[in-house]
């Protein structure tokens, strides 16, 4: 059996982020010849993880929502670590359809008023929680010393469209509105979100900006999924393979949109919209991301209607790196510099 095997077999829970401290080298020989799409060049500890992935058994999308929602959970905690932080705090607030959790994070010697970011998950609006994402509001929150609220907005199919939107754009007014009470700076509030997550935040801040609440100060969109009405040629060409697959892709919009809604709307598909007016963006998506394609398509619609924009395409990356703050080298600083824009936003 070669060293890759070995080492690919026994590779289990904590051992997994143990195998990505071995040497630059040692984890490129392990990940195997380059891949090479498009003239970008995948990470090899991307590529070393895609292996590990594909011994731990079925793709999520293969398996019971319920079942694929414990194991994302596990999966995120596992690529995330124990990430220090100040403070947590759990409350619940009156949403559309019932209590609506609300996760506040407060880094270590954060005081008085703050700036603040307002932080959706991903999950394609079917999976996740503030657990799968924990590590990741914890890391933001403490790299970028500004206090993080995560919002656990309904999921699909049990609270199909536009429940997520609902219940995020009631959160937001109601963080909004009681800022100064919570501890955060009401001028410097942004909004944010990776995937699914970045499509919602996306929609807040077009919502907002049309005058239909408080705009934010800035937006974090992380790989956002922009656009239902046209599949771009990203979706295509890394919709195998590359973690995100079109089979999570199909299943997550069967179960969002279960009815005869509109694509186009503004609820739905950001980029085909008027962005005029929405708040100053850091926009980064993954080089080897179906989601590549309309992320930055709507980093382009922004910078020319005037948005000040900041993109980034994390080019040996693959979508859900920003989960993986535990997890090598390359995913850390890349989620490194997205709170570095973070703090740079507000400051």
């Amino acid at each position: 059996m070669s060293l890759a095997h070995q080492v690919i077999d026994g590779a289990k829970g904590t051992t997994v982020r143990a195998v990505m401290k071995l040497p630059r080298t040692v984890i490129r020989r392990l990940a195997g010849d380059p891949v090479v799409i498009n003239g970008r060049t995948l990470d090899p500890e991307m590529q070393l993880l895609l292996k590990l992935q594909r011994l731990e058994g079925p793709a999520v999308e293969s398996i019971a929502i319920s079942r694929a929602r414990r194991q994302i959970v596990s999966s995120s905690k596992l690529v995330g670590g124990n990430q220090p932080i100040g403070a947590v705090t759990d409350r619940t607030i009156d949403g559309p359809g019932g209590p609506l959790s609300l996760r506040f994070y407060t880094p270590r010697g954060l005081s008085g008023r703050a700036p603040a970011l307002v932080y959706l998950h991903g999950g394609g609006w079917i999976y996740g929680n503030l657990e799968s994402h924990d590590a990741l509001c914890r890391f933001l929150a403490e790299e970028a010393q500004v206090r993080v609220v995560a919002v656990d907005y309904r999921l699909a199919p049990e609270a199909p469209f536009p429940a997520g939107f609902d219940d995020t754009w009631a959160a937001w007014e109601w963080i909004t509105a009681n800022a100064q009470g919570l501890g955060i700076d009401p001028s410097r509030i942004a909004v944010g979100g990776d995937s699914a997550g970045g499509n919602l935040a996306a929609i807040i801040a077009q919502h907002a900006a049309a005058g239909d609440g408080v705009k934010p100060a800035f937006q974090l969109l992380i790989y956002p999924a922009t656009d239902f009405l046209e599949k771009s040629e990203s979706r295509t060409t890394y919709g195998e393979g590359f973690f995100l697959t079109k089979g999570f892709m199909d299943l997550a919009e069967e179960n969002y949109l279960v009815g005869n809604e509109d694509k186009a709307d503004k609820r739905l598909s950001p980029v085909h919209h008027d962005p005029s007016g929405v708040a100053p963006a850091y926009v980064v998506t993954a080089g080897f991301d179906p989601l590549l394609d309309e992320g930055k398509a709507y980093a382009d619609k922004m910078a020319a209607a005037g948005v000040r924009v900041e993109y980034v395409c994390e080019e040996g990356l693959i979508h859900g790196f920003a989960n993986m703050v535990a997890f090598g080298s390359s995913a850390p600083k890349a989620v490194r510099r997205m709170a570095t824009a973070l703090q740079r936003g507000l400051s």
